[in-house]
């Protein structure tokens, strides 16, 4: 099998493989199925620093090649996290990325500092690119001094390598990853969902409980691909890609585009081994080619 570990700000992984936040839980329900220990990281469904209880329902839609979500970042509070789920993920010899989100700056930092006197975390994830959320989320990822500001906050609140999870939803995608590195990020994930709607024509309204949702899987793919390459071009930190990847093949595209490391997210729904199916397909390939996974990450010709 060819060598699959690699580091991504910081973080030493066996293989380039995330699941991806919101799309695993917290690892309980997955690790009954699958070996969390094969993963290269687990990224943890998004924490606040306050319970929240979410979007009223429904919540999931299927669309045509993907799905629509509005959650709203229901969770029990950070407290609740370190408490409850930290015990059980401090089990498995798999690194833990904290995803966490906020309605302000301030409100970052101050979920930064905490997080950082767990020595299960080996990193944060900013999420300011959550569309289903009424304050905070997606509008400090849209604005390139609003994604400054909550990237300075959590740098000076912590040490932890940090990663920004970008959104699509935006006129230009490298102006926010370049404001995200100069303000300190180690890293940047991309791309967050693409806002979406599904109407009942029966009763003339959404099929969601809210208006909008979050559009992933399949049918985001090959715009999620352009953006990692875009992305790639401009900033000199390393790139997370996500969107759509349901196969090694799909994965591999990403590496060649320029992500180091992929986090594998609407997949699970489908079937939790995915992401270990992921993983043996990229040793293959590397196998096949007798290629390096560092030759081949931004190979595109």
């Amino acid at each position: 099998m060819a060598n699959l570990e690699t580091e991504i700000a910081g973080i030493k992984m066996k293989n380039p493989i995330m699941v991806a936040s919101g799309t695993f839980g917290y690892g309980q329900e997955p690790a009954e199925l699958i070996d969390l220990n094969q993963l290269g990281a687990i990224i943890t469904k998004t924490i606040t620093l306050k319970p929240r209880e979410g979007n009223p329902p429904p919540r999931i839609v299927e669309t045509a090649s993907g799905m629509l979500n509005a959650i709203g970042l229901q969770n029990n509070g950070v407290h609740d996290f370190i408490k409850n789920s930290f015990p059980f993920l401090a089990k498995f010899d798999t690194p833990v990325i904290a995803n966490i989100a906020g309605e302000s700056a301030s409100e970052y930092a101050e979920m930064a500092k905490i997080l950082s006197r767990e020595k299960t975390v080996k990193g944060i994830e900013i999420n300011i690119s959550c569309p289903n959320v009424k304050k905070g989320g997606v509008q400090f990822g849209i604005d390139p001094q609003l994604t400054a500001e909550v990237v300075k906050a959590v740098r000076q609140a912590t040490k932890l390598p940090l990663i920004t999870k970008l959104t699509p939803n935006v006129t230009d995608i490298t102006v926010i990853a370049k404001a995200a590195e100069k303000a300190g990020s180690d890293a940047i994930s991309l791309i967050n969902t693409l806002m979406g709607m599904k109407i009942d024509i029966k009763n003339r309204k959404s099929k969601l409980g809210t208006a909008t949702g979050g559009l992933s899987g399949p049918a985001i793919k090959p715009i999620a691909l352009r953006m990692v390459w875009q992305t790639a071009q401009v900033i000199k930190i390393p790139i997370i890609g996500i969107g759509g990847i349901m196969t090694a093949e799909d994965a591999i595209e990403f590496l060649i585009a320029g992500a180091s490391t992929i986090q594998v997210g609407t997949a699970n729904f489908v079937n939790n081994e995915t992401p270990l199916k992921i993983i043996q397909g990229i040793g293959h390939y590397l196998e096949e080619h007798k290629i390096s996974l560092k030759k081949i990450i931004s190979s595109f010709a």
